[in-house]
């Protein structure tokens, strides 16, 4: 059975349970509950750069990963999502990958979950005791990442390709987690996918990639289907994540994905399916994501 196969037969499941009900920690919570633009806030200064602090009640009112010391469903999802990543990562998973570190969320189209998923896969990796997160919002046709966590700035990835010169040190944004700093996606463009398909870009996503082993980077990526950007950068990826959202991605959708990915010998598919609606047993931590090849 092929990778398409695969995931038809997932979505095929999942469409035929016949205890479906709506999950009320997990609907979608960038649509239930709209953050304002301040979830992150300026704070404490680092060698005379500001930092950004999380709000965590504004993350917990939206169903995201808190980084806290309380256990919750979310949190444990990720940890289960986050676990095979990790593995390929360091060369511990099924097979050997190329840029294993560097992982592309992404979905067939827009709506269905990939930053919020970007987002979350970035907070619990940053929880590990030996890894550090760095979170690329690479939707640099409709960045969101600032929307969900509340941080605005003019410069960053498209900057950096339209001028190399530019230190894209200068570019980042630090957080009060000393595991995650976060990379926004610049200025608009008009030549964006010819930019990721750059030579500044593949040099970008080597050095980031063997620049420091401990360093797990994220890419949330323009969604396949209507843009070509993701395309282009799935070639440079050792691991790309879709998220496929229940009841609405169809199985069309994600083998046209597939397709316009294209042969990527080198590079780990997996699948998140966001937004499940099912019962869960008493006393078991009802996941309403999930992570497989």
């Amino acid at each position: 059975m092929d990778l398409i196969e695969r995931a038809a037969a997932r979505l095929a499941q999942q469409e035929a349970r016949p205890d479906k009900r709506q999950d009320e920690d997990f609907g979608d919570p960038i649509e239930q509950l709209p953050l304002p633009v301040a979830v992150l806030h300026r704070s404490v200064e680092d060698h005379g750069r500001p930092l950004l602090k999380l709000d965590e009640e504004r993350l917990r009112q939206a169903g995201m990963v808190v980084p806290d010391s309380t256990r919750s469903k979310i949190k444990e999802e990720y940890r289960h999502i986050k676990r095979p990543l990790l593995m390929n990562a360091v060369g511990k998973g099924t097979s050997v990958l190329k840029h294993a570190n560097l992982i592309m969320v992404t979905s067939s189209h827009p709506g269905e979950g990939k930053t919020f998923t970007a987002a979350n896969l970035a907070l619990s990796i940053a929880a590990e005791r030996d890894k550090t997160v760095l979170l690329v919002d690479a939707d640099v046709v409709r960045p969101s990442l600032g929307a969900l966590l509340g941080f605005s700035s003019e410069r960053g990835l498209v900057d950096h390709l339209v001028n190399p010169e530019l230190d894209i040190s200068d570019l980042l944004i630090k957080t009060e987690l000393p595991t995650l700093t976060i990379l926004p996606a610049g200025t608009p463009h008009h030549l964006s996918t010819e930019l990721l398909a750059s030579t500044a870009m593949q040099q970008l996503t080597a050095e980031l990639s063997t620049r420091y082993r401990d360093r797990i980077i994220i890419f949330d990526s323009p969604p396949l289907l209507p843009t070509t950007e993701s395309c282009v950068l799935a070639h440079l990826m050792g691991q790309i994540v879709i998220v496929v959202e229940a009841e609405r991605t169809t199985r069309s959708d994600v083998r046209e994905s597939l397709e316009r990915l294209g042969d990527l010998p080198e590079t780990a598919v997996g699948f998140v399916l966001n937004k499940t609606r099912h019962e869960m047993d008493p006393g078991y931590y009802g996941y309403g994501y999930g992570y497989g090849y």
